[in-house]
């Protein structure tokens, strides 16, 4: 099992990894296999959202994201831009233009369809693309699914999946681990830390040089959102009127910086990071869109407040990687599968995992840490009001980043031996996902979700 760094954290914007930037990449895939085709005039496209997408695909912006998409724009493409006038400008166009002169036909009203009676066996986060000529005869169809974090698989290969990607062959690295407890006995017998296992992983396939300078993008990415973050006012969009907040208690704390302490800080950050999602701005995913201020905050918390050197920061990040995606290879990392579990509790046990490393903990330690705050997160829900990432998304990424500290600080005053192993844990989040109720599961059929209603 192997998911490099680079592919884990990916710069892209808001509000939802699985619910925007998944469909957006789906989208542009599957425009790009149509431009291969023989030109053909009158055709059209079709979109047909099911499940979650389909119950809560307007307040995480899927159907933005799938005209963004189709008209041949990508996450990270769109990290700086005004993506909002861009996606006005855009729904307004009823084709789709190839590089020929030949164009598509598709009316976004008319041409996203959200099906909420009809759900895909394989995954909750199911979409499915239809080319289709003036009889409505289809010329080229496929189902994608976006399972968290901005990772997209198709029909054909989801039951091949080993994370989310197809698997590799374990004789391509050098620290092939697939577990927490191999994890453990290859820093044992190698006397290399996890983020050094992790390093030689990656430099399989790129340079050191190429490696560190995709690092830096990610933390220069992360640590410019949540600075953004302080400085944005107003409310958020989407019909709540949700106030901004993070600039206003960041302000607070630097006016009265003794009366402040850690848990501030890391609410204010992760705050600052989660508002610019809900904005539709940049974030990146960590490991998604949801649960996106745990990790910055904590690195930004131990850049500016503890004066980390770039080596801790490389080693948080690529600790962090390597935990998560062991959660992502045994587990899940989407809410629509298994709950916010899967999205904040799985960016808590990665933030309490880097941080642990970049304060000089043992492997065990490390392994301890992540154990911790995952452990704390399990069954919790997803369950957004009005299926925007906003109610209980913004604050929640606050405590998770708390969690995540403490965590950490509790590993690091122990041995790293403890009762419950992460492999354990990370199984429990598995089960505990399957028997949650779909209500649960970012479809805003109960909970929070439906609290708005009550009142």
């Amino acid at each position: 099992m192997f998911i490099s760094v680079l592919e884990l954290f990916k710069v892209g914007i808001g509000p939802s990894s699985s619910h925007t930037m998944g469909p957006m990449v789906a989208a542009h895939t599957f425009v790009s296999r149509v431009r291969l085709q023989p030109t053909q005039m009158g055709t059209h496209l079709r979109c047909t959202l099911k499940d979650s997408l389909a119950h809560t695909g307007i307040g995480h912006s899927t159907n933005s994201a799938i005209i963004l998409g189709l008209h041949g724009y990508l996450p990270e493409d769109l990290s700086l831009s005004d993506v909002d006038s861009l996606t006005n400008q855009l729904q307004h166009q009823t084709t789709i233009s190839l590089e020929s002169d030949c164009s598509i036909k598709f009316d976004a009203e008319k041409s996203i369809i959200f099906d909420t009676q009809h759900s895909l066996p394989e995954h909750p986060n199911g979409m499915v693309f239809e080319w289709l000529d003036a009889s409505d005869q289809i010329l080229l169809t496929q189902t994608y699914f976006s399972i968290g974090g901005g990772f997209i698989t198709t029909l054909a290969d989801i039951h091949q999946l080993q994370a989310p990607m197809l698997s590799q062959s374990k004789a391509q690295f050098p620290y092939a681990f697939d577990s927490a407890n191999a994890m453990l006995a290859m820093s044992k017998e190698s006397k290399l830390s996890i983020a050094k296992m992790k390093q030689a992983n990656e430099t399989q396939s790129l340079s050191l040089k190429s490696l560190e300078q995709g690092l830096d993008k990610i933390w220069q990415s992360m640590e410019i959102c949540i600075e953004k973050g302080l400085q944005g006012e107003g409310t958020l969009p989407g019909g709540l009127n949700t106030p901004r907040r993070a600039k206003n208690i960041h302000q607070q704390l630097e006016q009265d910086p003794e009366n402040a302490d850690v848990n501030d800080w890391l609410c204010a950050y992760a705050m600052a990071v989660n508002e610019e999602n809900a904005s539709g701005h940049m974030v990146v995913t960590a490991p998604t869109n949801g649960a996106a201020g745990i990790i910055p905050a904590i690195l930004y918390y131990l850049a500016h407040h503890q004066n980390a050197n770039q080596q801790q920061i490389y080693d948080f990040l690529l600790t962090a990687a390597a935990i998560g995606g062991l959660i992502k290879h045994k587990s899940s990392i989407s809410g629509a599968e298994v709950g916010c579990q899967g999205e904040v509790g799985s960016a808590s046990s990665m933030a309490a995992a880097g941080l642990c490393a970049a304060k000089g903990g043992t492997t065990a330690q490390i392994e301890n840490a992540a154990e911790i705050a995952l452990e704390h997160h399990l069954g919790l829900t997803c369950d957004p009001v009005k299926g925007l990432v906003q109610i209980p998304c913004i604050e929640r990424n606050g405590f998770g980043a708390i969690s995540a500290y403490l965590a950490a600080s509790l590993a690091l005053k122990e041995s790293g031996e403890h009762l419950i192993s992460l492999d354990r844990c990370i199984e429990t989040m598995k089960k505990t996902g399957l028997d949650m109720s779909s209500k649960y599961k970012e479809t805003s059929l109960g909970g929070l979700a439906l609290s708005m209603t009550e009142c």
